[in-house]
């Protein structure tokens, strides 16, 4: 599925190919909640790191999370004039980036379940809006984002 997303001010634009574009898995670390989730959680979908075209670069920041005392080679993207958080890119994974659902300005699928991840570093004042077939997650669920989508039959075409 072609996405198209933005920041909040419209200075950073982006497109991506993403054969994985259902906004399913809810995140509630520290690091998804302070840097994207105002409710407590962010959701970033998968996308093919070779397609992403980038306008207003020139106004993108990133931020590397420090993680047990160590700073993440994980890249968050976002807009240095309004503050929207826009991808996530780990050099870990070069052939992937992860757009935050909430940039995406393309219409998304709705998500047949959702899956909590990361319930253990969950604020106490977040409410998990677990519906019957949704999964949660103390930690990382073993399946992938990739995963997911082909159990369900969701993967997009290229």
């Amino acid at each position: 599925m072609f996405l198209e997303g933005s920041c909040h001010c419209g200075a950073v634009r982006f497109s991506v190919e993403s054969p994985h574009p259902y906004p399913y898995q809810r995140c509630y670390c520290s690091i998804c909640r302070k840097t994207a989730g105002g409710g407590g959680y962010a959701i970033n979908l998968g996308g093919l790191a070779e397609t992403l075209e980038v306008s207003g670069a020139e106004h993108k920041s990133i931020y590397h999370a420090v993680i047990d005392g160590q700073q993440s080679p994980g890249e968050r993207h976002f807009c240095s004039r309004c503050a929207s958080a826009l991808w996530v890119y780990d050099p870990r994974w070069p052939a992937l980036v992860h757009p935050f659902a909430s940039a995406i300005d393309t219409p998304l699928p709705v998500p047949p379940e959702r899956v909590h991840l990361l319930l253990d570093s969950k604020a106490n004042w977040v409410d998990v809006d677990a519906r019957e077939d949704d999964k949660c997650f103390a930690v990382y669920p073993e399946e992938s984002l990739a995963e997911w989508h082909e159990r369900l039959g969701l993967t997009a075409a290229k």
